[in-house]
C-alpha cells in the first residue's frame, strides 16, 4: 500500500507527525542558537594546552592504556545493541523470543517490553563485565560483584518501569485516537521531560544511592556562602556514598526550584583540598546561576516533541510496517522497533546533545574561575579529577566531538588561557608545590 492509498485517518496522523518534526526540529534550533553559550570565552578561540603541562609520562601512558580499550568496549556495546535490537524489531527468528507473549494489549506491551529489554541487557552483559573488571584492575571501583549485580537489577527495572509507561501510553494513544496519536505522544514525551527534572532527584537517585545531609561545617558554610554569592538558592546540600561503587570525584546540582540540591560524593570529600573542592561546588553552582537545568530540560523537551513526531513517522511508513511485521502502531508487537528506533536516534543525537553540553560545562568553568579566584586550585583539581578517573587527555578528535559530554582537562586549563588567567602547576608534584589562587590582573 502507497502512502496515497492509505486511510484517511492515517493520512492525516503522518502529516501530524511530519509537522512536529519539523515543528519541534525548528524550535530546538531556535533555542540552542540563542540560548547555548556556543563561544567558550568570547570572542576567544580556547586551544588545549599540552599533557606535559598538567600530567607527568608515566600519567599519561597509563590513562591511554585505560581509555583506549574503554573506548573499544564502549563501541563494542553500542554496536552490539543496535544489532541485537534491529534482530528483535526485524528478523522472523529475533520476533519469536517475545512475539509469543500472550494476554490482551497491555499484558502483551508490558510482557514484550520486559523480554526485549531483557534480552538487550543479556547480550551485553559480557562487556559489562570486562569494562567492570577493567575498572576493579585499575582501581576505579571498589563495588562488590553482589553489589554490582544489584545495581545492573535494579537499573533494569526502573528502565523497565519507564519504559513500559511510555510504551502503554504511546500504544494506547494509537489505538484510541488513530488521527491525533502523533501529536499526543509527542506532548507526552514533552511533558514527562520536564517532570522528570523534578521526579528523578527525589524518585530515582536514591534507588542507586543513599543521600544524607551534609552536617555543619566549614565545607558546608562554605557551600552556601558561595550560593549566596552566586545568587543561588538552594534547597539541600546532600552527601551521596558513591564510595561503596566509585573511587572517582564528582558533585552536582540536580532539579529546579523547590528539588534543587547540591550533591557531593564523599569521595570528594576525602579526595580534594577544601579549596580545590570549592572550585567544584562553584562550578555546579553555576550551572544553577545559569539555569542550565532549565536550559537542558527546555530543549530536552523540544528534542523529545521532534523525537517523537520522527517516530510517529516511522510507525506510520507502510514499508517499514512491513518489515516489521506489524498491523499499524496501535499493534502491541511495535514494542521492539520502537526500541530500536530510540537506540539509533540516541547514538545519531549525540553529537549534538554532547557539544551543547561541552559549551555549558565550559561557562560554569568560566564562573567558577571568576567567583573563585582559585586558578591554582583549579589546575590542580582538573589533574586530581582526570587521573582519578583515569581520563584520556587527548582521545580522538571524533570521539571527542561524537560523545565528550565535558571538555578534557587540556581544553580546561586552556580556558584558563584565554581568559589571560595565571596558574602554577608542576605535575610532579601534583601541584603541591604551587602557592594557592595565583591570578595575572
Amino acid at each position: 500500500m502507497s502512502p496515497d492509498d492509505a486511510p484517511a485517518p492515517e493520512r492525516l496522523a503522518r502529516r501530524l507527525a511530519w509537522g512536529i518534526v519539523v515543528g519541534g526540529g525548528l524550535a530546538f534550533v531556535l533555542a540552542a542558537w540563542w540560548w547555548v553559550p556556543w563561544g567558550w570565552v568570547p570572542g576567544v578561540r580556547v586551544e588545549a594546552v599540552d599533557a606535559g603541562v598538567l600530567f607527568t609520562p608515566e600519567q599519561v601512558a597509563r590513562a591511554e592504556e585505560y581509555a583506549g580499550v574503554r573506548r573499544v568496549l564502549g563501541w563494542v556495546a553500542t554496536v552490539l545493541s543496535l544489532l541485537v535490537a534491529g534482530w528483535l524489531a526485524f528478523a522472523r527468528s529475533g520476533q519469536r523470543v517475545w512475539r509469543w507473549v500472550p494476554g490482551p494489549w497491555p499484558v502483551r506491551v508490558v510482557l514484550a517490553t520486559a523480554v526485549v529489554l531483557a534480552v538487550g541487557r543479556v547480550a551485553v552483559l559480557p562487556v559489562s563485565v570486562l569494562v567492570r573488571r577493567r575498572n576493579l584492575d585499575y582501581g576505579l571501583t571498589t563495588q562488590s560483584w553482589s553489589d554490582w549485580g544489584i545495581d545492573v537489577v535494579r537499573g533494569y527495572g526502573v528502565d523497565l518501569l519507564a519504559t513500559g509507561l511510555a510504551l502503554l501510553a504511546l500504544v494506547g494513544l494509537a489505538r484510541a485516537f488513530r488521527r491525533l496519536w502523533p501529536v499526543l505522544v509527542a506532548l507526552g514525551a514533552a511533558v514527562l521531560v520536564l517532570g522528570g527534572s523534578f521526579l528523578y532527584p527525589v524518585l530515582v537517585e536514591p534507588v542507586f544511592n543513599d543521600f544524607t545531609t551534609m552536617p555543619d561545617g566549614p565545607l558546608r558554610s562554605s557551600i552556601l556562602e558561595l550560593a549566596d554569592r552566586e545568587g543561588v538558592d538552594v534547597d539541600e546540600v546532600l552527601v551521596a556514598d558513591a564510595s561503596r561503587r566509585t573511587t572517582t570525584l564528582n558533585a552536582y546540582v540536580s532539579g529546579f526550584g523547590d528539588t534543587r540540591r547540591v550533591v557531593v560524593y564523599d569521595t570528594l570529600l576525602d579526595g580534594l583540598t577544601a579549596e580545590q573542592a570549592e572550585v567544584v561546588i562553584a562550578h555546579e553552582l553555576a550551572h544553577a546561576l545559569h539555569d542550565d537545568v532549565l536550559l537542558g530540560t527546555t530543549l530536552g523537551a523540544l528534542g523529545a516533541l521532534a523525537a517523537s513526531g520522527l517516530l510517529g513517522a516511522v510507525l506510520l511508513s507502510p514499508r517499514v510496517r512491513r518489515r516489521a511485521r506489524l498491523t499499524g502502531p496501535g499493534d502491541p508487537a511495535v514494542v521492539a522497533l520502537v526500541l530500536f528506533a530510540v537506540a539509533l536516534g540516541t547514538l545519531l543525537a549525540s553529537p549534538v546533545e554532547n557539544g551543547i553540553s561541552r559549551a555549558i560545562e565550559a561557562r560554569a568553568d568560566v564562573t567558577s574561575l571568576e567567583v573563585t579566584g582559585a586558578t591554582d586550585a583549579f589546575v590542580a583539581m582538573q589533574h586530581q579529577l582526570a587521573t582519578r578517573s583515569l581520563a584520556d587527555p587527548e582521545p580522538p578528535a571524533w570521539s571527542r566531538w561524537a560523545f565528550a559530554s565535558h571538555p578534557t582537562a587540556l581544553q580546561r586549563i586552556g580556558l584558563l588561557e584565554a581568559l589571560g588567567l595565571a596558574w602554577d602547576f608542576d605535575p610532579a608534584t601534583d601541584g603541591s608545590n604551587a602557592s594557592a589562587g595565583s591570578r595575572e590582573e
